[in-house]
């Protein structure tokens, strides 16, 4: 079955098949039948564009079962397609129930959600996965209480395997592996470990952890906010997390992915403490995932993660498996939506002085600026700091012409989205916030006009002799 957090949807094309949908959905019950706007009567929700309705569902995690032909299934995934590891079970279903065919996700479950559905509809799910049909076992996806440390080799070790390796397994008794139809033998030219301990892995020896018995702590960046910016790998962590930790507004940023798991809710002003919860959750064997948004690693949790594991010393935290996912940072996408603004040096200075003090943010813009970098701004502006964006500006004026772009860009990704493109002579402190990243050119920093009245902001890759 694929993970039980995950959503499902069945999708139809006309009432035709919404008798087949039930069918499925006796099996499924948690399952939910979309159905096209004008053709159907009888879904659970209607849909005006298969296109865009399959890729949303399919960039938010939903296991898809499609009761139409595979090649339409195909046609429109496509373009998506980059990692099999996150990729949600997408399976084709005939409209007369005669066939289920599993097209993506064998990694995360599509090929027992094949065989529930063609259970449900008596027929045989065709499977075509060769290490599904050899061995009866997914190397690569084991179940929900083990975790395969080295996926990355899995893939050659099961080729290997079909060519006439054998296996020796050691390690903790665990009945999936020995149950299942490999070549096992004493004497193996190939290795399966499956230990609590921190081992290496090789493209000869799979290691597989119980998770009961190692804790997991992943820090991800969901990226700005919209969901086709958010990783695949990012995708795939939040799927087999048990534990979320973060503030609440970047816990939601998740969306579907956060269903069935632990949330732990802090406010945005406590990141040592937030930071000391998720790693005392993770030495307690959890799964756990510590949200940000944009990239975890520039004004986010992962320094956090870190600092506290240096100061504080605890024995119990040297053994987890500790790692950084990157996101899209603000910067990037803000740049993006106008252009390159940072296609040249850049730096990003924060301007809140919570942290560290005011003089050393003068300092650091004042460097920046004589310098000649492009400048991102991270915290502009807060109901409590309302100074700092002028006193920046007045700095800036000091090596920079006023005319100099400035790209103000909120909510990225989000509801209420804005970019616009002004100068650093007219920039008032009123027309930032929080969620505001400011991208302050550099002397060679150009505007280009379009055709809508609009511009393109640039920063040339070289300096004019």
């Amino acid at each position: 079955m694929p993970h039980p957090l995950n959503s499902i949807a069945i999708v139809i094309l006309g009432e035709t098949s919404a008798a087949i949908a039930r069918q499925i959905q006796t099996t499924l019950p948690n399952a939910t039948v979309y159905g096209l706007t004008e053709r159907t009567q009888s879904a659970d929700k209607t849909y005006a564009n298969f296109g865009d309705t399959l890729r949303e569902l399919f960039t938010q995690s939903t296991s898809i079962i499609g009761i139409c032909a595979a090649g339409i299934l195909i046609r429109t995934l496509a373009p998506l397609l980059c990692d099999k590891r996150a990729e949600p079970p997408v399976i084709a279903v005939a409209e007369d129930g005669s066939a289920v065919v599993p097209l993506l996700g064998g990694l995360t479950g599509a090929n027992d959600l094949a065989k529930a559905i063609a259970a449900a509809l008596h027929t045989q799910a065709a499977i075509t996965a060769t290490g599904q049909l050899r061995f009866n076992i997914v190397l690569e996806a084991p179940p929900s209480d083990y975790r395969l440390a080295n996926p990355e080799h899995a893939k050659s070790f099961t080729s290997d395997l079909i060519a006439g390796a054998t296996v020796r397994l050691v390690g903790e008794e665990a009945s999936w592996l020995s149950q299942s139809n490999l070549s096992i033998s004493a004497e193996g030219t190939h290795l399966i470990e499956v230990t609590e301990r921190p081992v290496m892995g090789s493209v000869t020896h799979l290691v597989y952890h119980p998770v009961t018995l190692q804790g997991r702590l992943s820090i991800i960046g969901t990226g700005p906010g919209s969901a086709q910016w958010m990783s695949p790998e990012v995708k795939g962590i939040l799927q087999t997390a048990t534990d979320l930790v973060g503030y609440k507004t970047y816990l939601d940023l998740v969306g579907d992915l956060a269903q069935g798991k632990q949330r732990h809710e802090s406010d945005n002003r406590v990141e040592i403490d937030r930071a000391r919860h998720a790693l005392a959750l993770a030495a307690a064997g959890k799964s756990v995932v510590v949200v940000s948004s944009g990239d975890p690693g520039v004004f986010a949790m992962a320094a956090a993660v870190f600092e506290v594991i240096d100061h504080d010393a605890n024995p119990a935290w040297n053994n987890l498996d500790i790692h950084v996912a990157p996101g899209i940072s603000a910067m990037q996408a803000a740049a993006a939506a106008v252009g390159a603004p940072l296609g040249h040096d850049f730096c990003a200075i924060s301007l809140s002085d919570i942290l560290k003090p005011w003089e050393i943010i003068e300092q650091r813009i004042a460097a920046a600026a004589a310098a000649d970098f492009a400048i991102a701004f991270y915290n502009p502006v807060s109901k409590q700091r309302t100074w700092q964006l002028t006193a920046a500006k007045e700095i800036l004026l000091r090596w920079r012409s006023p005319t100099t772009p400035v790209v103000l860009a909120r909510n990225m990704g989000r509801p209420g989205q804005t970019v616009q493109v002004s100068n650093l002579g007219d920039l008032t402190a009123d027309q930032a916030d929080m969620r505001t990243v400011l991208i302050v050119g550099s002397s060679q920093t150009r505007t280009v006009k379009r055709a809508n009245d609009e511009v393109w902001v640039y920063t040339p890759r070289r300096y004019e002799q």
